[in-house]
């Protein structure tokens, strides 16, 4: 299972574009007739938009490009750049959070198109191997194998979907260029991968998002009797420079109230003081907000405010990732995104931290809390201010406190795995014993990587991520069961303190999400797949590589022992049957739009003898009884 996301990346992600060839090729006829039935009757003047970008989880470490364009395309053919500048951005680091990019004024009117270009001749990415090891990716190619230098992506605003702008309502716009499906990486070499691009960009109209909303820049304003300040839109660490801040991004009005923490020069606030603090800071003072985007009315909400020194950029070194190990004060972080003062920066795939008695530190959501160096343990994602001491060494190295004033944010830390030991625990509420998980990552990070030594009270006590303990304090865990898939939210336990392991915020059973089932059989067989009146029945081959369920990246093998599948798993359509089901023969892709005529056509193909050597599928999976109810199924046939 460890190599699961390595060996199946690109056959997800080809699974994932064939979803949306598909879609455009059963639905063309649709999408014109809106087309065609929209206007574009703009009125005098101009409205804004925000636009920000996201994306879809993967295996990347760094994804570093330059956005060179963001225009959009009213439905009468005009074309409206709203990017002053190019902007360097890595996707990769956007997958639990949405980065406004820029705020336009635009002419009103109806928009059906946004597009972007992206700049390559720079690009920095980083992808993860089968042992959680980031390497370089050394050529980046389209899919007829050429060198790619730039690649324009875009996706259509159609129909209900139309981008609407009109005076005194600013629209929101998020894009989602979306790596899993957009690259496929080939590691026939293994210390120098090829990354083959084929462009998905995905958007969303003014929809309250799950991931929270992250907004940097100068300060402009504050204004303390609203509750409320101006941030100029610098996004992704681009600098301001005393000659082009006319030349912006636009600005965003951000809104507070009395839960706002703020860390505003490394000295923690909450609610109204720490509004009155930020008004005493100079214009232009480094601004970040994290918080929510909120409508009727619309409205950006902060819950965390970071301000002065406090922001990555300054007078400081700055390292984000997560602590895979610890020795003594010395911490190993990995994944590391490592800002130098000054603002550059840099993707190294480890960071050594030394911590020591001028250290200080702080926890999300709670910046005024006390808090020392022994809370910082094995799997915490922080964020450390201080001072490179080696950075020409393969593994640079941070004095975070040693010998120079050094500060840590223990930010929220998620773990993925699945539920264990419920059935032989009696839950009360409150509970009165921890969660046990199985757990398979953190941060999206492998288990493996992570050396737990230390961590407990004793050696015996150590965390067993095999046997993870969650502290759930007042959650109500009671209808999880052995073998449920789940995400927890919160912070690891202090350091040489387990049991338990883990403090949860949130713990979500991850279930009810839709999922990518993937198998395989080898060889190919003709008695993998049973066509019946109400769906298919597979008969999975677990000695093959692909018998697994992914829902919200936790990965259920569908023949692993306790789970009651037995390798045994069932597909069917929706009541309408319709959906986008594909039949793949060689080079040769057959598309059917409802069930009934995929079933009968795969029925007729295995009747003549053909073998069926690969199977992906989208959709909800009902545990109880092993049947992954989905409108995509594709199945390739020998």
């Amino acid at each position: 299972m460890k190599h699961f996301f390595q060996q199946h990346r690109n056959a997800l992600a080809k699974l994932r574009r064939r979803f949306f060839l598909g879609l455009l090729l059963a639905f063309s006829g649709l999408l014109l007739t809106a087309c065609g039935g929209s206007s574009d009757n703009p009125t005098e003047g101009d409205g804004e938009v925000v636009i920000g970008l996201t994306d879809a989880e993967g295996d990347f470490a760094s994804y570093t490009v330059d956005v060179k364009s963001l225009t959009l395309t009213k439905a009468n053919g005009a074309v409206v750049e709203t990017l002053p500048v190019a902007t360097r951005v890595d996707f990769a680091q956007y997958t639990e959070l949405t980065e406004f990019l820029t705020a336009a004024t635009v002419p009103n009117g109806v928009y059906v198109k946004a597009s972007m270009v992206l700049d390559y001749a720079n690009a920095d990415i980083w992808v993860e191997d089968a042992n959680g090891d980031a390497v370089q990716v050394t050529s980046v190619v389209d899919s007829d194998g050429n060198a790619i230098n730039e690649l324009a992506v875009s996706v259509r605003l159609e129909g209900r979907n139309a981008l609407l702008i009109a005076p005194g309502i600013p629209a929101h716009l998020t894009l989602d260029f979306d790596l899993e499906a957009t690259n496929a990486v080939d590691f026939t070499d293994p210390t120098s991968p090829t990354v083959t691009v084929e462009p998905m960009l995905l958007a969303e109209l003014d929809v309250e998002k799950f991931k929270t909303h992250r907004l940097r820049g100068p300060l402009a304003d504050v204004d303390v009797a609203n509750n409320r300040f101006e941030v100029i839109l610098r996004p992704f660490h681009h600098p301001l420079r005393d000659n082009d801040r006319r030349r912006h991004f636009g600005t965003l009005d951000v809104v507070v109230n009395d839960t706002t923490v703020y860390d505003i020069d490394g000295v923690g606030y909450e609610g109204q003081a720490g509004l009155q603090a930020l008004d005493t800071l100079p214009t232009f003072a480094a601004t970040v907000v994290v918080g929510e985007v909120k409508f009727n009315p619309r409205r950006f909400e902060a819950s965390e405010v970071y301000a002065g020194s406090s922001v990555p950029g300054g007078t400081q070194d700055v390292v984000t990732g997560n602590v895979i190990a610890r020795n003594g004060d010395v911490l190993t972080v990995k994944g590391a995104t490592l800002i130098r003062a000054g603002g550059s920066v840099v993707f190294n795939d480890e960071v050594t931290v030394n911590l020591g008695g001028m250290t200080t530190v702080k926890r999300q959501l709670d910046l005024a809390g006390s808090y020392g160096i022994g809370d910082i343990s094995v799997g915490q994602r922080v964020r450390i201010f201080g001072t490179l001491t080696d950075p020409m060494a393969p593994q640079l190295e941070m004095d975070a406190g040693v010998n120079n004033e050094g500060r840590v944010q223990m930010r929220f830390t998620t773990l993925r795995g699945t539920v264990v030991g419920m059935a032989t625990i009696q839950i009360v509420p409150p509970p009165q014993v921890p969660l046990v998980m199985n757990l398979q990552a953190i941060d999206g990070r492998k288990v493996a990587l992570f050396d737990f030594a230390g961590t407990g009270i004793d050696a015996a006590n150590d965390a067993d991520p095999l046997l993870y303990e969650i502290d759930t304090g007042s959650l109500d865990v009671s209808r999880l069961a052995d073998g449920k898939p789940i995400k927890v939210r919160g912070f690891v336990r202090p350091f040489g303190s387990a049991p338990a392991d883990f403090t949860a915020q949130t713990v979500v059973d991850v279930s009810a999400l839709r999922g990518v089932l993937a198998a395989n059989w080898e060889p190919a067989s003709n008695t993998a797949i049973s066509v019946d009146t109400t769906g298919l029945a597979l008969s999975l081959d677990c000695a093959a590589d692909f018998h697994y369920l992914v829902r919200g990246r936790v990965v259920t093998d569908l023949c692993a022992t306790g789970t009651g599948l037995d390798g045994t798993a069932r597909i069917e359509p929706f009541a309408d049957g319709e959906g986008v089901y594909l039949i793949a023969v060689a080079d040769v892709l057959v598309l059917h739009t409802t069930f009934a005529d995929f079933s009968a056509d795969l029925a007729n193909r295995l009747g003549g003898g053909a073998a069926v050597r690969h199977l992906g599928a989208r959709g909800s999976f009902d545990d109880a009884n092993a049947t992954l109810q989905s409108r995509l199924v594709e199945v390739s046939l020998q």
